[in-house]
């Protein structure tokens, strides 16, 4: 894998500075996108290539122009992108569904569904035409594409979004030996999961506290997933705390 290029969305902090972090340790070249570009060179820095430093460039995934710079800039740095990690996003909040903010539904919604629509759309235009011809895009969903929270209804509802997303761009890359997946994320440590700890609610309106796992091992499986020839594909694949409270969940 030593070489290939990849791009990583929502590389300042939390799984995708996890997942970054893996992907250097195995040597990939690297493009580091998110909206504040600080973050980005704390990340950079703790993958600490000094012969071949990630790129780093601010992008606001919720807007073409800026996802278009930033594959412009990959290629202009690289020559080719060979794995995009679509995992920018938001959780947008706590709210039952009478007091969600229209606002804020829309925030979640253009991050995490146009967002990854966009991100993934630049990808097919550069996979495609590029020699090798193909690539692997990766989207993060969540295990709130198949099963949600309480008073999480603008943030299931994007993963479920997501969800589709990936379905039918697994559909139509396959023209282009484009692969597409997406890695379904339980409680993973994080700058958002201090609240695990504490108590998450539960379907009944109990408060109860789940387990954690390192955020490394989302790392490792999205290595595990681009380890396979372009000719395979892990479709869905969901990591998560043992004892998380997920099947059975409800």
């Amino acid at each position: 894998m030593t070489g290939r290029v990849a791009i990583v969305t929502g590389a300042g902090s939390g799984i995708g500075r996890a997942v970054t972090l893996a992907l250097a340790g195995k040597g990939y070249r690297l493009v580091l996108a998110g909206r504040r570009a600080e973050a980005l060179h704390e990340t950079a820095a703790m993958a600490g290539d000094a012969a071949m430093p990630p790129l780093c460039v601010a992008t606001d995934v919720s807007d073409a122009a800026s996802v278009e710079a930033l594959f412009t800039a990959a290629v202009a740095q690289f020559g080719r992108v060979d794995l995009l990690f679509n995992n920018a996003g938001i959780n947008g909040g706590r709210f039952g569904i009478e007091d969600m903010p229209v606002e804020r539904f829309t925030e979640v919604v253009a991050i995490n569904l146009t967002g990854a629509f966009l991100c993934l759309q630049a990808a097919f235009r550069v996979m495609k035409d590029q020699q090798p011809r193909g690539g692997r895009i990766i989207n993060n969903g969540s295990i709130s594409a198949y099963s949600p929270r309480p008073d999480t209804v603008a943030y299931c509802a994007s993963k479920h979004g997501v969800l589709g997303l990936t379905k039918s761009a697994s559909l139509e890359g396959r023209k282009y030996d484009i692969a597409v997946g997406q890695i379904d994320i339980g409680n993973a440590a994080s700058v958002f999961s201090d609240h695990f700890a504490r108590g998450v609610p539960q379907a009944d309106g109990r408060l109860m506290p789940e387990p954690v796992m390192d955020a490394s091992l989302v790392g490792e499986s999205v290595i595990y997933m681009d380890s396979m020839p372009l000719e395979a594909n892990v479709q869905f694949l969901t990591v998560m705390p043992s004892k998380m409270p997920f099947i059975g969940r409800g």
